[in-house]
């Protein structure tokens, strides 16, 4: 009795710790997954030295909020700069650049500008709507991933969107989503 009971426990403790993480896909798993099911993606382009990103991983993408918005708006993907991987993506091959010490998907994503960490938005075409450089804590990530994930980057005004979203933010409305 008390096996069958502390397997329910375990069993039910681990489905509700799944549900409370972020389920991290590859961009190639992303794409693949976008192509059956639109959705934005979302990709944290980090390097394994890159100290910020660390501290983004413990603080940001461990908060609830954060964790619910991603789950609920996009496909997330968490994608190293300096990957050694070959990936193909829209008829063009990419891979590690030893001159940029970057990934030639990295360098495309960010248009260049390599800063680590940095937050990538795609719409549901796979095509970058925006790239965020640096550090985000959960409480300014946030109105990024509705304004992103709502789609209202494409009938408001960034400016416009934070007033309101300032005006209106309470923790029942962040934590309702």
């Amino acid at each position: 009795m008390k096996k069958i009971f502390l397997a329910i426990f375990l069993l039910v403790g681990l489905q509700a710790a799944s549900q409370t993480q972020l389920k991290w896909m590859s961009f190639e798993e992303a794409v693949a997954a976008n192509e059956q099911n639109p959705k934005k993606i979302f990709i944290d382009v980090y390097t394994d030295w890159c100290g910020w990103c660390k501290v983004m991983d413990k603080q940001t993408f461990t908060d609830s909020a954060v964790i619910a918005a991603m789950n609920k708006y996009f496909y997330p993907v968490k994608f190293n700069a300096q990957s050694r991987t070959k990936i193909k993506f829209s008829g063009q091959d990419f891979g590690f650049n030893a001159r940029n010490n970057a990934h030639d998907l990295a360098v495309a994503l960010l248009r260049g500008q390599m800063s680590y960490p940095s937050t990538v938005y795609m719409d549901g075409k796979n095509r970058v709507i925006t790239a965020v450089p640096g550090f985000q804590k959960p409480e300014n990530i946030m109105p990024i991933l509705i304004y992103m994930g709502e789609g209202l980057y494409e009938t408001q005004p960034w400016e416009e969107f934070q007033k309101e979203y300032q005006a209106r933010k309470t923790p029942k409305t962040i934590e309702t989503l």
